[in-house]
């Protein structure tokens, strides 16, 4: 069985979350965000190397989820947590690649067992991936267009 590691990385106001099982290898992370992503680096995510906005907006960029965020307690008035208001789901059809969903949804396979997925979720399209019905880059591999 594989081994799904979880890493978390902190800077007090957003924890980044990866997931390598997840991931597709698709880059998007370290070419845009280079400071922050490196896979030549120990650890690879340095969570100093720019500010959380910048961060969040790289991170919603993964096509797999394989990085996520969540952000860390935030105090609003009167010391009381802040509260947020659910987002819609967003669906992206990749050119030549995966449907990307943006928001939290539940996958509920053919035999009933449950995922919860956040941030992003690429399904495949092309029907090669080895990992269904999730993306796992085997499109590009295939060179699949639609």
């Amino acid at each position: 069985m594989e081994k799904r590691i979880t890493k978390n990385y902190g800077n007090g106001e957003v924890t980044v979350v990866w997931q390598p099982h997840k991931c597709i290898h698709s880059a998007i992370c370290f070419r845009g965000l280079p400071s922050v992503f490196d896979p030549q680096k120990r650890p690879w995510v340095n969570i100093q190397g720019a500010d959380t906005d910048t961060i969040i907006n790289q991170v919603e960029k993964c096509p797999s989820g394989a990085l996520s965020y969540r952000m860390d307690r935030v105090q609003g008035r009167n010391g009381h947590p802040e509260t947020t208001v659910s987002e819609p789901i967003v669906i992206e059809v990749q050119p030549n690649g995966p449907l990307l969903l943006r928001g939290e949804v539940l996958v509920k396979d053919s035999l009933g067992k449950e995922e919860r997925k956040e941030n992003v979720t690429a399904f495949c399209r092309c029907g090669y991936s080895k990992n269904k019905p999730y993306c796992d880059g085997s499109h590009a591999r295939e060179e699949w267009k639609s």
